[in-house]
Protein backbone atom coordinates (compact mmCIF):
# COMPACT_ATOMS: atom_id res chain seq x y z
CA UNK A 1 0.00 0.00 0.00
CA UNK A 2 1.16 3.52 -0.78
CA UNK A 3 0.28 6.91 0.47
CA UNK A 4 -2.79 7.36 -2.00
CA UNK A 5 -4.15 3.89 -0.90
CA UNK A 6 -3.52 4.46 2.77
CA UNK A 7 -5.32 8.18 2.50
CA UNK A 8 -8.65 6.43 0.27
CA UNK A 9 -8.77 3.37 3.49
CA UNK A 10 -8.55 6.32 5.94
CA UNK A 11 -11.32 8.37 4.15
CA UNK A 12 -13.45 5.13 3.86
CA UNK A 13 -13.41 3.35 6.90
CA UNK A 14 -14.18 7.76 8.72
CA UNK A 15 -16.71 8.44 6.14
CA UNK A 16 -14.93 11.77 5.24
CA UNK A 17 -13.66 13.29 1.83
CA UNK A 18 -10.29 12.46 0.72
CA UNK A 19 -8.77 15.98 0.96
CA UNK A 20 -9.68 15.78 4.82
CA UNK A 21 -8.15 12.10 5.01
CA UNK A 22 -5.29 13.51 3.29
CA UNK A 23 -4.71 16.39 5.21
CA UNK A 24 -5.29 13.89 8.92
CA UNK A 25 -2.47 11.60 7.30
CA UNK A 26 0.01 14.48 6.54
CA UNK A 27 -0.47 15.61 9.55
CA UNK A 28 0.13 12.67 11.94
CA UNK A 29 3.16 12.06 9.52
CA UNK A 30 4.91 15.29 9.99
CA UNK A 31 4.05 15.34 13.29
CA UNK A 32 6.20 11.72 13.72
CA UNK A 33 9.12 13.07 11.57
CA UNK A 34 9.25 16.67 13.59
CA UNK A 35 9.58 14.81 16.70
CA UNK A 36 12.23 12.29 15.55
CA UNK A 37 14.28 15.37 14.24
CA UNK A 38 14.24 16.87 17.59
CA UNK A 39 15.89 13.42 18.73
CA UNK A 40 12.49 12.40 20.88
CA UNK A 41 10.71 9.04 20.31
CA UNK A 42 7.38 8.60 19.12
CA UNK A 43 5.72 5.54 20.90
CA UNK A 44 2.21 3.89 19.41
CA UNK A 45 1.16 1.86 22.01
CA UNK A 46 0.46 -1.73 20.70
CA UNK A 47 1.92 -0.74 17.32
CA UNK A 48 5.43 0.32 17.68
CA UNK A 49 7.91 2.55 19.09
CA UNK A 50 9.99 4.64 16.17
CA UNK A 51 13.19 6.27 17.22
CA UNK A 52 16.13 7.84 16.16
CA UNK A 53 19.99 6.37 16.92
CA UNK A 54 23.77 7.60 15.85
CA UNK A 55 25.85 5.28 14.12
CA UNK A 56 29.64 6.13 14.80
CA UNK A 57 32.65 7.18 12.65
CA UNK A 58 33.97 3.50 11.55
CA UNK A 59 37.27 2.46 9.46
CA UNK A 60 37.53 -0.59 7.37
CA UNK A 61 39.30 -1.41 3.93
CA UNK A 62 37.38 0.79 1.06
CA UNK A 63 37.30 -0.60 -2.44
CA UNK A 64 40.64 -0.30 -4.11
CA UNK A 65 42.14 -1.81 -1.20
CA UNK A 66 43.01 1.42 0.83
CA UNK A 67 41.76 2.07 3.94
CA UNK A 68 38.52 4.36 4.70
CA UNK A 69 36.70 5.83 7.25
CA UNK A 70 32.33 6.47 7.53
CA UNK A 71 30.99 9.67 8.86
CA UNK A 72 28.61 9.39 11.96
CA UNK A 73 24.97 8.87 10.79
CA UNK A 74 21.62 9.29 12.08
CA UNK A 75 19.35 5.99 11.41
CA UNK A 76 15.55 4.96 12.35
CA UNK A 77 14.64 2.49 14.31
CA UNK A 78 11.38 0.53 14.57
CA UNK A 79 10.20 -1.93 17.26
CA UNK A 80 7.06 -2.97 16.23
CA UNK A 81 4.04 -3.30 19.07
CA UNK A 82 3.19 -6.56 20.50
CA UNK A 83 -0.57 -5.91 18.99
CA UNK A 84 1.02 -5.46 15.64
CA UNK A 85 3.30 -8.34 15.95
CA UNK A 86 0.25 -10.70 17.13
CA UNK A 87 -1.92 -9.42 14.46
CA UNK A 88 0.70 -9.84 11.85
CA UNK A 89 1.41 -13.67 13.09
CA UNK A 90 -2.07 -14.41 12.44
CA UNK A 91 -2.26 -13.08 9.35
CA UNK A 92 0.12 -15.77 8.63
CA UNK A 93 -1.32 -18.93 9.66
Amino acid sequence: MNKAGLISVVAEKNGIAKRDAEKLVNSVLDTVVDTLAQGEKVQLVGFGVFETGKRKVRTGGAFGGGSGETQETVTLKFRAGKLLREAIAACRK
